[in-house]
């Protein structure tokens, strides 16, 4: 058995080639892209996943959860014709379809067809079809490319959600957003390259769905690549500030101190995870001035607040939500991830719905034209949706004004901005909304249109780990989708 010595020789002979590997390496690397940050504790190996490997459209993506999944019969989706059939029993056609049920509607002695109380209209060049709740999205669909033809495998919250942001049902996997900052960098040393933003509800009947820190975590990628979130109470980002009788000049002195050890340590053992904490308490310190900046939305003029409507000043509110992703993506974020409850709407939906929609239909109109009036929208990838969709027929009751919808995950409706995407409507459901009939877009090919969009290939954006190459599509066949791209 090797002993200790010849373990610690052995991994200081590794440490010199990858020290000299990521340090020249990046360096180069660095002076060739202009100045964009490289993860500094890379192996040489893994240089070239940090090079996008295709020529970018956008430079960054800033992604709206909606968590609960939100209808696409009272936003997107617009079926007319179920008026006809309102009430009807479709058992028999979920049967012969093979549709999956959870075991909330499994029992059910019927499945009653339930048409949206609520009234849709064409809107823009596309003349796509956008319900009466989104009066504010309905005014920019020329601007939006509209997925009605969405599909997904999971049928339950959990592994729809770590599916849609991980890759995977299974846990332990790294998030999208920790992908693009491992593939890309950062554009800004004093902001991490990927930030999270949780936004409240205002719905006091809001079925909230429980989130966790693996949607956003960094799973086998080096923990500098997990999201930063941002609190929306209190500091920004908890232990952010000197402790009482502490200088900033104190602190500084006593992380050079501690970086010493650390690096005396990484020299010895080798384990990546400590130039981690290095980078780690690196980035806090430079936070102690870019984040107060950062989240101080009394700099925005009064113009900007009236775009994004009056919740634009109430902190942890979607509207402010947005205005922080817009002023993250000027100062270089690569990615930015808003997470919004409260769409798991099983009874009392048109009560429900009506409020979730109210809260975020101002603030994504404004996102799009802020980022359009700054120049930003060209390059600036926005992506919008759920974790799958929900059921035409009603869960429990059905009346004239009160249904509930269950989960669906065979067809629903997202929708993308910017960042190169082609505007229009894109893909088409059944006379049930049940199934795809045109142009079904997997949330795989989702995931590798995002990645190319960002000038990164899915197949090649990999990472080695317990003997695989681990990728954001996994092993499968996943590809861009070039129907939904300029």
């Amino acid at each position: 058995m090797q002993n200790i010595q010849d373990f610690n020789a052995a991994v200081s002979r590794r440490q010199f080639f990858r020290k000299n590997g990521t340090g020249l390496g990046v360096a180069a690397l660095t002076s060739l892209v202009g100045g964009e940050s490289f993860a500094a504790s890379a192996p040489p190996a893994e240089l070239e996943k940090l090079i996008p490997h295709i020529a970018p459209k956008a430079k960054r993506a800033i992604y709206l959860s909606m968590i609960g999944a939100p209808s696409q019969y009272e936003t997107f989706d617009y079926k007319p014709n179920l008026k006809a059939d309102y009430k009807k029993n479709i058992k028999d056609f979920l049967v012969e379809s093979g549709q999956r049920l959870t075991g909330m509607t499994a029992a059910q002695a019927e499945f009653p067809v339930a048409p949206s109380i609520y009234d849709f209209a064409q809107y823009g060049e596309s003349g796509a079809w956008v319900s009466e709740l989104l009066p504010h999205t309905a005014r920019m669909v020329d601007d939006l490319c509209i997925i009605k033809s969405m599909k997904t495998d999971a049928i339950n919250h959990e592994p729809a959600n770590q599916l849609i942001y991980t890759g995977s049902m299974n846990g332990g996997k790294a998030s999208m957003g920790s992908w693009v900052s491992y593939g890309l960098g950062s554009a800004n040393e004093d902001l991490p390259a990927f930030v999270v933003l949780h936004a409240y509800h205002t719905s006091p009947f809001a079925n909230v769905q429980a989130i966790s820190s693996r949607l956003w975590g960094s799973g086998f990628l080096p923990g500098e690549h997990a999201g930063v979130a941002l609190r929306t109470k209190g500091d920004p980002v908890l232990y952010l500030k000197n402790a009482p009788g502490i200088s900033s000049q104190a602190r500084r002195k006593m992380l050079d101190g501690l970086n010493l050890l650390n690096q005396k340590t990484y020299q010895a053992v080798g384990d990546d995870e400590i130039q981690t904490r290095i980078q780690q308490y690196e980035m806090a310190f430079r936070m102690q001035t870019s984040v107060p900046e950062l989240a101080d939305l009394s700099q925005e003029p009064e113009h900007i607040h009236e775009l994004y409507g009056p919740e634009s000043k109430k902190r942890g509110s979607f509207a402010s939500s947005c205005l922080m992703a817009r002023r993250l993506a000027e100062r270089g974020t690569k990615f930015i991830q808003i997470f919004h409850r409260g769409w798991d709407q099983h009874s009392d939906l048109p009560r429900d719905i009506k409020a979730q929609c109210y809260d975020i239909d101002q603030g994504c109109y404004a996102l799009i034209q802020d980022l359009k009036q700054r120049g930003m929208l060209e390059d600036t990838l926005v992506i919008w949706g759920g974790e799958f969709g929900r059921t035409v027929y009603s869960q429990g009751t059905l009346t004239d004004t009160d249904y509930g919808r269950d989960h669906h995950p065979r067809a629903f409706t997202m929708w993308m901005a910017g960042g190169g995407v082609k505007p229009g409507v894109h893909g088409e459901t059944d006379e049930y909304g049940f199934n795809v009939t045109e142009n079904e877009i997997h949330i795989r090919d989702l995931h590798a249109t995002i990645l190319k969009q960002l000038g990164l290939d899915n197949n090649q954006l990999s990472y080695k780990y317990q003997g695989l190459d681990q990728k954001l599509t996994g092993v499968h066949a996943a590809k861009p989708v070039p129907d939904i791209v300029l």
